[in-house]
Parts: structure tokens; C-alpha cells; sequence
């Protein structure tokens, strides 16, 4: 690169989606620290202010963080399932819209939520089962966590015979930025009610983020997606299976996870290496005190 390209000065526009991709990319718990490295790199708030604006409420969604709401009625979770317009959100658990600062990450004003946003009482019913089901859950499962069940498609059912479609969102995080460290769990389940068929069926992504950065910065970025199904029952019986179902899948990720970094010094590791060092023979990994490296250069050199 010639000393003219070098110092050419990057423009706004290039600077704002710099910005924004830190902000976005962001670990679990950090991006109040990020946005202050940032602001402080632009030296210009106009343009932190549109970085900020844009890329908060893209951050927010993708962890599903959660606000406390004013009222101290509950917690709002921040999801598009959830996203009535750019700063409000419904908690379907209190059937209220909680207005969200996203830069801020606060809720600023509640509201009950209108007949129009909720769904009909026939679905409410197989949500506020699965909700209170999914709730003990994650009571059980996650230190901290939080969970929402919403209504995706078919709210307005009002009976047997049509299709409808609910979500549940779970978000568990430790931060402990004292420490060095922070991570997330978070898993997003659709599911289908097909009525016709009388089968539900699921799918589900889950996802886990861990940030250690004592002396290094190491990042873990893990996902997995999963089907299953069951049989189209009653609300109370559905609540109860999906739930079954929830807790299997994400229990045995969970253990496919920890048997995989336990065995990291043993597999992984030795994997990066290369089959055969220059010697093009292969390193005794079996008894490693036969390698002397003293050893081997005294009798290259001949000394005695």
C-alpha cells in the first residue's frame, strides 16, 4: 500500500458501519463498554448518535435481552416475536407494551395492550399453559433466566379447526465483567399447531456465546438446530409435552458441549497440529519425556 492510500482518511459512511459492526457484534453483557470505545474513537456524536440508533435495537433482538419494566410488574423481553413498532414490545405474561430506549436498554413507559395485539382466548389458552410450564422450567435450568411464549400466526383462532403458530424465547446470562467474563444462552423455539393433522411440531435454534478476555480475548460462538414433534392434545397436555421436549434437546446440547471441551486438550488440540512434523515422524505423544530437545542438539553439534 503506497504512503497516499495510507493516509487516506475513511469517510463518514465508512466509519458508521465500522461503528455499527462493533456495536452489533458485540459479546453478551458488553456493548454499554463497546459503545464508549466507540464514541470516543469517532470523536464526532452525530455520527456515534446514528451508529448507536441503529445498531442497539439490532443487538437487543438478537440476545432477547430483557428490561425490567417501571412498575415492577415483570420483565419485558426484547424480540421481534414481541416487536409491535421500533420501541414498543408486548409481554403477553401482563397482556402490556413496554416503550423501549434501546440505547439506554430501559424501559421508559408501559401501557396495557390493546384487544387487537393480544390473541383470542382460545389460543391464550394453549399459551398461558406452555408459559407457565416453560416458566417453571427455566426456573429449574437457568440461573437467572428469563422466557416468553407469543403468538405468532393464528392469533385470532376462536376454535378447533384452524392452524396456528406459537414461539418461546429463553435467555440466561452471566456477566461478570469483574472477573473477565461473560456468556449467554439463548434458545428460540417455533412451534406449529396443526390442527388438521393434529400434530405439533417444533423447531428450535439454540445458541451460546462466552467472552474470556484475562490476558487474551477468547470467544466461544456455538448454535444448533433441532426438529421434533408431538400429538395435538389438550392445552394443559401440550404445555406439558413441548416442555418434555424443550428440556431434552437443550439438556442434551448442553452435555454435547461440555464433552466437547472437556476433550479439548485431548482432540481438538492435537487435530490443529500437523500429522508429521518435518521429521515426517509422529510425535510420541504417549511418552513425551523421550523427547529431550538438549539432548538432540548436543548430538547434532557433537558436544560432549
Amino acid at each position: 500500500m503506497s504512503d497516499e492510500e495510507s493516509d487516506q482518511q475513511l469517510s463518514d459512511d465508512q466509519k458508521l458501519e465500522i461503528a455499527k459492526w462493533f456495536l452489533t457484534n458485540s459479546p453478551a453483557g458488553e456493548i454499554q463498554y463497546i459503545s464508549k470505545d466507540i464514541r470516543s474513537v469517532l470523536m464526532d456524536n452525530d455520527l456515534y448518535n446514528k451508529a448507536a440508533s441503529e445498531a442497539f435495537p439490532i443487538y437487543n433482538k438478537n440476545h432477547l435481552i430483557s428490561i425490567e419494566m417501571p412498575n415492577r410488574s415483570g420483565d419485558v423481553v426484547v424480540t421481534t416475536f414481541a416487536e409491535l413498532s421500533d420501541t414498543e414490545y408486548l409481554d403477553p405474561r401482563t397482556a402490556q407494551v413496554a416503550v423501549v430506549d434501546h440505547v439506554k436498554q430501559v424501559c421508559i413507559d408501559v401501557r396495557p395492550a390493546t384487544d387487537d395485539e393480544l390473541c383470542s382466548p382460545y389460543i391464550e389458552e394453549f399459551r398461558c399453559d406452555l408459559d407457565a410450564e416453560i416458566l417453571k422450567y427455566v426456573g429449574e435450568a437457568y440461573k437467572k433466566g428469563v422466557c416468553s411464549v407469543y403468538c405468532i400466526n393464528g392469533k385470532d383462532a376462536e376454535g378447533p379447526g384452524l392452524d396456528f403458530e406459537l414461539a418461546v424465547v429463553i435467555n440466561a446470562s452471566r456477566c461478570s465483567p469483574q472477573n473477565f467474563c461473560n456468556g449467554s444462552w439463548r434458545s428460540i423455539w417455533n412451534i406449529e399447531f396443526k390442527d388438521e393433522l393434529q400434530v405439533v411440531e417444533l423447531r428450535g435454534k439454540l445458541q451460546v456465546g462466552a467472552h474470556y478476555f484475562e490476558e487474551g480475548n477468547v470467544q466461544l460462538d456455538a448454535s444448533h438446530e433441532c426438529k421434533d414433534s408431538t400429538i395435538f392434545q389438550s392445552p394443559e397436555d401440550c404445555a406439558l409435552s413441548i416442555t418434555n421436549i424443550i428440556r431434552h434437546h437443550e439438556t442434551e446440547y448442553l452435555s454435547s458441549l461440555e464433552g466437547s471441551y472437556l476433550n479439548l486438550p485431548d482432540t481438538t488440540f492435537k487435530d490443529l497440529r500437523r500429522k508429521l512434523p518435518v521429521t515426517r515422524t509422529l510425535f510420541p505423544w504417549h511418552n513425551t519425556m523421550q523427547i529431550s530437545l538438549t539432548r538432540d542438539i548436543t548430538k547434532e553439534l557433537g558436544i560432549k
